[in-house]
C-alpha cells in the first residue's frame, strides 16, 4: 500500500516526499483550510440576518439568547463573532445600509424613466426595513464609525442621483430634497416593535405609493416650511 504525505530524511534534509507518496497539492491544502472560514462565515451571516428581523419584529433589545436561536448556532458561536450587543448592532446597521446603497444602484441601472427609477428604489428600500435603523441607533451606539460613515456616504450618493435625475428629468417637484424621500422612507417603514398589529406591515408599500404619487409634478399643493437636506439629517 502506498502511504500518502510520508517524509524520510535524506542528506539533502528532511521533509522531502518519499519514493512513491504523492503531495498533497497546495489547492487541495487551500480548500480544506478555507472550509472552516467559509462554515464561520455562513454562522456570522446568518447571526446577522437574525439580528435583523428580531430587531424589526422586537425593537434592538430583544435578547441575544433569541438571535441565536433564530440564527441556529450557539450562544458561543454568536459571542465569538459578536462580543457584545453594540458589535452586533453595528454589524446590522452596516448590513442594512449597504443592501439599501446596491437597490438604489440597481434601479438606477434597471429603469429608463428617472422617476421609476426613484420610486422602484424606494419600494425595494422599504422591503430592506431600512426604517429600522432608527430605533438601532439610538442609546448607546458609535453612528461616527468610519465603517458607518462610509457606508452612509455612499447610500446617500446613490440616492442624490436619483433625486437629481428625477428633478432634471422634470419628473419631481422641485421644491423636496433629498433628505425629504429619507424622512418619509424612514417613517414609513419604521417598525412598531413589541404591539400586536404587525399585520400592519402590509400597508407599508401602498402608503409609500401614496407618498410618491405625492413627489410627482405637476405639485398639487404648497409644502409647508422648508425642505430637508442631508445636513438638516446629519443635526438631527
Amino acid at each position: 500500500m502506498v502511504k500518502t504525505e510520508s517524509t524520510v530524511e535524506s542528506g539533502a534534509g528532511r521533509g522531502a516526499p518519499a519514493e512513491g507518496a504523492t503531495e498533497v497539492s497546495a489547492p487541495a491544502a487551500s480548500r480544506r483550510s478555507a472550509r472552516p472560514r467559509a462554515d464561520a462565515l455562513r454562522n456570522r451571516e446568518r447571526i446577522i440576518a437574525a439580528a435583523r428581523e428580531l430587531f424589526v419584529e422586537y425593537g434592538p433589545d430583544v435578547a441575544l439568547d433569541d438571535v441565536a436561536r433564530r440564527a441556529g448556532v450557539g450562544n458561543a458561536t454568536l459571542y465569538r463573532n459578536f462580543p457584545d450587543r453594540a458589535a452586533l448592532t453595528h454589524e446590522v446597521v452596516l448590513a442594512v445600509t449597504s443592501r439599501t446603497t446596491l437597490r438604489a444602484e440597481e434601479a438606477a441601472a434597471a429603469e429608463s424613466d428617472p422617476f421609476a427609477a426613484l420610486s422602484r428604489f424606494v419600494h425595494a428600500a422599504a422591503d430592506e426595513r431600512i426604517g429600522a435603523l432608527c430605533p438601532m441607533i439610538s442609546g448607546v451606539f458609535d453612528r461616527d464609525h468610519p465603517d458607518l460613515l462610509a457606508e452612509r456616504r455612499r447610500l446617500e450618493e446613490a440616492v442624490e442621483g436619483l433625486v437629481a435625475r428625477a428633478m432634471s428629468a422634470g419628473r419631481l417637484r422641485t421644491d423636496i430634497a433629498v433628505g425629504d424621500v429619507l424622512v418619509a422612507l424612514s417613517q414609513l417603514t419604521r417598525p412598531l416593535p413589541g404591539i400586536a398589529c404587525q399585520g400592519i406591515d402590509r400597508f407599508t408599500h401602498r402608503h409609500l405609493q401614496l407618498f410618491l404619487d405625492g413627489l410627482e409634478t405637476p405639485a398639487r399643493s404648497e409644502l409647508p416650511g422648508s425642505a430637508a437636506t442631508l445636513e438638516d439629517l446629519r443635526r438631527s
